[in-house]
């Protein structure tokens, strides 16, 4: 098995690319290793001392370090554990708990849907290339909470992308749109 490495705008963040599925259903983020009870490959990854975060997309594996450790000491660490993972053919994810969806009156569902849409379609692709993934929240008074995973969480261009790129994006299609705010 042959794992490429990529690194990311977060200098914190390296992306993991096994050349198999990972998540296959939704992007899924682990802050510490009782969140990651439902990813047997996560909980192996926060065994590594270093690791702050897993990140799994569908195709790839954002780590994000601790600042004590250098990559050039956790990533061989990292790459073993995931190689270890996908030969003991061991599920990646056992159980997705899926969000509530947000409450909203009718002209607001038609805009988060048209945001939704243009996610999906125009930032997630571009924000899955650097490691990562954009999340929508909610959306009222012209207002959109969107929340920002994998390498994009605590990314230092971060707020850049979102308020120069997202949201500008998003006020072109849909007027109403006042401002982009991360949760």
């Amino acid at each position: 098995m042959f794992i490429q490495t990529e690194v990311t705008p977060n200098p914190k963040t390296v992306k993991f690319i096994p050349g198999k599925e990972v998540s296959p259903l939704k992007s899924i983020n682990f802050i510490n290793i009782e969140e990651a009870s439902i990813s047997p490959l996560a909980k192996r990854l926060f065994l590594i001392n270093g690791v702050n975060s897993v990140f799994l997309g569908s195709d790839f594996i954002s780590i994000t370090k601790d600042e004590s450790i250098e990559w050039q000491e956790l990533k061989p660490l990292v790459l073993s554990q995931i190689m270890q993972h996908y030969m003991s053919n061991d599920v990646i994810i056992k159980d997705f708990n899926e969000e509530k969806a947000v409450e909203l009156n009718e002209e607001d569902k038609e805009i988060a849907s048209q945001i939704e849409d243009l996610l999906e379609t125009r930032v997630r692709p571009s924000v899955a290339s650097h490691g990562g993934d954009i999340v929508f929240h909610s959306y009222s008074d012209g207002i959109v909470e969107l929340e920002m995973r994998g390498a994009c969480s605590g990314c230092p261009s971060s707020m850049a992308t979102l308020k120069m790129g997202v949201e500008n994006m998003l006020k072109h299609y849909i007027p109403e749109i006042m401002e982009v705010k991360e949760v």
